[in-house]
């Protein structure tokens, strides 16, 4: 059973680390094959706390015309085209990603990755419990189709989309599917300023699809203190992916906003940290705040001397802290009592001062 539906079910943070094709960099920089090194990478993201690895599944020759330009910072990542970029990191294939599916597994941490074409969608499906599409292939419902047909739980990011456009997804998934959608809102900004974040977004989708889990999909550069991720989750964004890499020096593709296994664990010490703020919700007094409302309430106090035997009336009484005596709640219940007893100006009055009837 996947890990991410199960937390998901059970109202817990997700954070999927997508490493992507960001091994090909890690393996040149550190001497040793690309195998090895998407094999570190899952390694060093189970070692953070990451739930779930996800990797980018495509050939450059069935995904992108070689006309086709970049969207992404080229300050940054210098290549121009996308097919050009993509060739770069198409080498792996079904051998490789059940070794890395293997590997995961063997460490505990969910395997994913996304296809980007039919042949992939296949020979991934043994290995994943879940499906993820890209954002680039949110109108391309027959493949959305094909996909959903696998009868398992999608992962949806609708970055770059409108509404109408992710009903249709939505609409295609359940002709064929009943299982759940996982919503990611995303900005395909590579990476993306503050400004256009739009984590309110998140909202927005969790009034228009209730029945749907809602989570983001970041392309911002990591922060110490995680403000973004925080308030995507506070957001009521459950579900986060994030880029990830072992180097954010590195040029190129994306490790430039990528999250590394530090900041993987600064995001899951902060979603705790969010958890033990928010509380649960309950309405009631806390164990904690006993003493507090004990002492800091007020009682009925005697607001001049009372004889014995005086008939109470409401001029007697005031009200002051501390709540140790009768509460101010129950004034009307001493009106016409009779004191049993002397009782000075100023005193916290008791129910044994007063007549029962």
């Amino acid at each position: 059973m996947s890990t991410i539906i199960n937390r998901l079910r059970e109202g817990r943070f997700v954070l999927i680390a997508e490493i992507g094709v960001n091994y090909y960099d890690i393996a040149q920089k550190e001497g040793i094959t690309p195998l090895e090194a998407a094999k570190e990478m899952i390694t060093k993201a189970f070692e953070a706390g990451v739930h779930a690895v996800k990797f980018q599944t495509y050939k450059a020759g069935t995904l992108a015309a070689k006309a086709s330009p970049s969207y992404w910072d080229t300050t940054e990542e210098p290549t121009t085209s996308q097919y050009e970029l993509f060739r770069k990191f198409d080498h792996f294939g079904q051998e490789e990603y059940k070794a890395l599916c293997e590997h995961a597994r063997s460490l505990g941490i969910e395997f994913l990755s996304t296809a980007f074409d039919f042949a992939s969608a296949d020979y991934l499906d043994e290995m994943m419990e879940v499906y993820k599409i890209s954002s680039s292939d949110l109108s391309n419902l027959p493949f959305i189709k094909y996909q959903a047909q696998k009868n398992k739980p999608i992962l949806l990011s609708v970055g770059a989309s409108d509404l109408d456009e992710i009903e249709c997804a939505i609409d295609t998934i359940r002709s064929v599917n009943d299982k759940e959608i996982v919503l990611l809102h995303c900005v395909l900004e590579y990476p993306t300023p503050l400004k256009d974040t739009n984590l309110l977004k998140i909202l927005s989708l969790k009034r228009q699809f209730p029945e749907l889990f809602i989570g983001y999909s970041d392309h911002t550069k990591p922060t110490e203190n995680c403000d973004v991720i925080k308030t995507a989750y506070n957001l009521g964004a459950l579900c986060i992916e994030k880029h990830f890499t072992l180097d954010k020096t590195l040029k190129g593709n994306d490790h430039y906003h990528a999250m590394d296994p530090d900041d993987a664990r600064r995001i899951l010490a902060s979603i705790e940290e969010m958890d033990m703020i928010r509380g649960s919700g309950e309405i009631r007094c806390l164990d904690t705040e006993m003493i507090a409302r004990k002492n800091a309430r007020r009682s009925i106090v005697s607001a001049t001397d009372i004889p014995k035997g005086t008939v109470i009336t409401e001029e007697m009484l005031t009200y002051k802290r501390p709540g140790t005596g009768i509460p101010p709640t129950r004034m009307p219940e001493l009106l016409g009592k009779l004191a049993l007893e002397d009782i000075p100006e100023d005193t916290i009055l008791q129910e044994q001062m007063f007549t029962n009837d």
